[in-house]
């Protein structure tokens, strides 16, 4: 019977970093897919939108919570002249939570974070 709350708390935390292995996984997947589509694109613009799609349709699978996430893109690698080596950056935020979980006195959140660069096509 003492050991009873003790394996709880054990399965409980074993949960915990089970959510956020699965997490960080994403969040690195999230980065690199928004780095790859921005890279593809022809404009910043195109490339902001490209990313930020990618970004949050990889961060919404069944077995992510994530309670906010943000995509910065770094695109400053289109400003140069065609024929140059340039490149795209995006930097993927994810705060995952644990109120769900129901586990006395952990009710927070981790965040995470994840960036990825990838090369722009010389010729665009």
């Amino acid at each position: 019977m003492i050991l009873t709350p003790a394996l709880l708390l054990l399965l409980a935390l074993i949960v915990v970093a089970g959510r956020i292995q699965i997490a960080a996984g994403a969040v690195e997947h999230a980065a690199e897919s928004a780095a790859r589509e921005a890279s593809l694109a022809r404009t910043p613009d195109a490339a902001r939108g490209a990313a930020n799609a990618i970004a949050a349709d990889v961060l919404a699978g069944p077995d992510l919570r994530c309670t906010a996430q943000s995509v910065d893109l770094d695109v400053s690698g289109f400003s140069r002249g065609v024929g140059q080596s340039a490149q795209v950056t995006a930097t993927v935020v994810c705060e995952v939570g644990f109120g769900d979980l129901a586990i006395p006195g952990l009710a927070g959140t981790k965040t995470l974070t994840a960036q990825a660069t990838s090369a722009l096509d010389r010729y665009r």
